[in-house]
C-alpha cells in the first residue's frame, strides 16, 4: 500500500512539472518582415525618347591622289594625325613644273616685246599717211591684233603652268584625320593611278545614321516641324553616353522590306567620342509628357495575366495591383492605369514577395549600386 503512494506522488509530481513546462512555452513567433526598396507613385514632366541603332558615318572622307607625274620627296603628316585644310601631306618634285613655268614666262616676255615693235611700226604707216599703203596699214594692224592674241595665250600657258606647280605640293583638302599612308617617299606618282597616298575623314562634326520603326514617323516629322530634336548617342550596352547632337534629316521613302525609316543625325564631336564605323544607339527626344504618372522600371512585374506592381498598404503589407502603362525614360515607366500619385510600391526585392506579404525598407544601397541599377535600366522603349 506504501509502495503505491510513493508512485502515485511521483506520478503527480511529473504531472505538474510537465503543466508547468508546457505553459511556459514561448508563442509561435510571427512571421519577418520581407526586406524590400520601396519607391513613390510620382507624377510630373516625362520625356518621349525614342530609340534606335545606328552607325556613325564621317561628315566627309576624302581620298588624296597627285593631280601630276613625279617622284615624291616628301611626306608632310604623320597617320592618324588630325590635319586641318591646307596643311603640307606630300612633296612631288616640283622642277619639271618650275621649269615649263618659267618657260612660259619668257615666251610671254619674248611676244610682248615683238608685239612692242609691231605697234610701233603701224604707228609709222599710220602717220605717214597717203605715202603708206593702205594694205602695209591693214597687215600691220593684224599682225599687232595676232600678236596681242599670242599674249593672251601666253598668259594662259603661264596659267596652267602656275596649276600644275600648285598640284606639286599636295595639300589636306578638308579638316581631318589622316589613316594609314599608302605611298612612301622615293615612289613615283602619276595623275592616272588608283592608288590614294592617304585617306582623310573629318570627323568634327560627324553623323550618325540610324533606323527607326515606321510607326514613329508622325513623332518624329512632327517634332521637326516644331523645332530642333535633340539627339543623344550612346554605347550600344546602353551604359555610357557618347555625344549629344540634333536630328538633321528624316529620309524621304520608308523601307518597304523592313518597314523602318532611316535618319540622321548630326554631332559636333569636339572630343571625338564618335568615330566613323562605331555601332551607336540612340535616343531622340520627340516631346514631352506633361503630367505623368510614373514608377522605376524595376517596379513594373511580368505576371501570367499581365503586368502588375506590388503596392504597400498601411499596414505595411503588398498587394497585387494591375497596370498598364506606357513609355519609359531615365529609369522611369509611365503608368497608364492602376496606380495613382503618392502611393507606394516595390522597386526591387520582388522575387520573396507575395499577396500579402509584410514588407519592409531594406537598408538603403550604396550610391555606387544606385548608379549600377540605373545603368542597367534599358535605354528606351515603347508600351511593353
Amino acid at each position: 500500500m506504501l509502495a503505491l503512494l510513493v508512485l502515485a506522488g511521483a506520478g503527480g509530481a511529473y504531472a505538474w512539472h510537465g503543466h508547468e513546462k508546457a505553459a511556459t512555452k514561448p508563442a509561435a513567433r510571427a512571421p519577418a518582415a520581407v526586406p524590400v526598396t520601396l519607391a513613390q507613385v510620382e507624377q510630373g514632366p516625362l520625356a518621349v525618347v525614342l530609340g534606335g541603332l545606328g552607325t556613325v558615318q564621317a561628315y566627309n572622307t576624302v581620298q588624296v591622289r597627285s593631280r601630276v607625274d613625279g617622284e615624291i620627296l616628301k611626306i608632310g603628316f604623320r597617320e592618324g594625325q588630325v590635319v586641318r585644310k591646307g596643311d603640307l601631306l606630300a612633296q612631288v618634285d616640283p622642277r619639271p613644273y618650275q621649269a615649263a613655268l618659267d618657260q612660259a614666262k619668257a615666251k610671254k616676255a619674248q611676244d610682248e616685246a615683238t608685239v612692242k615693235n609691231a605697234k610701233a611700226d603701224l604707228e609709222r604707216y599710220t602717220k605717214l599717211g597717203d605715202y603708206a599703203s593702205r594694205q602695209q596699214t591693214d597687215t600691220q594692224t593684224a599682225t599687232v591684233n595676232q600678236l596681242t592674241a599670242q599674249i593672251a595665250g601666253d598668259q594662259a600657258a603661264i596659267d596652267n603652268a602656275a596649276t600644275q606647280l600648285s598640284y606639286a605640293t599636295i595639300q589636306a583638302p578638308i579638316d581631318g584625320v589622316t589613316g594609314f599612308r599608302l605611298i612612301d617617299v622615293g615612289n613615283i606618282v602619276n595623275a592616272a593611278q588608283q592608288t590614294a597616298i592617304v585617306t582623310i575623314t573629318q570627323v568634327e562634326p560627324i553623323f550618325v545614321v540610324y533606323t527607326a520603326p515606321e510607326e514613329q514617323l508622325g513623332d518624329m516629322m512632327r517634332a521637326l516641324a516644331a523645332g530642333p530634336v535633340p539627339v543623344e548617342a550612346w554605347s550600344t550596352d546602353g551604359m555610357a553616353k557618347l555625344s549629344e547632337g540634333r536630328l538633321d534629316l528624316v529620309n524621304n521613302q520608308v523601307d518597304v522590306a523592313t518597314g523602318t525609316i532611316r535618319l540622321k543625325a548630326s554631332f559636333a564631336n569636339k572630343d571625338h567620342a564618335l568615330w566613323p564605323g562605331v555601332s551607336v544607339s540612340t535616343k531622340t527626344r520627340t516631346g514631352t509628357v506633361a503630367n505623368a504618372v510614373t514608377v522605376p522600371d524595376d517596379a513594373v512585374q511580368h505576371g501570367p495575366k499581365g503586368l502588375y506592381a506590388f503596392v504597400v498598404d498601411d499596414q505595411s503589407r503588398a498587394r497585387v495591383q494591375p497596370i498598364a502603362v506606357g513609355r519609359s525614360n531615365d529609369g522611369r515607366t509611365q503608368v497608364l492605369k492602376g496606380l495613382t500619385p503618392g502611393q507606394t510600391v516595390i522597386w526591387r526585392g520582388q522575387s520573396r514577395v507575395q499577396e500579402g506579404a509584410l514588407v519592409a525598407q531594406a537598408q538603403p544601397a550604396s550610391p555606387r549600386e544606385d548608379r549600377q541599377a540605373d545603368n542597367s535600366a534599358p535605354v528606351s522603349s515603347e508600351a511593353r
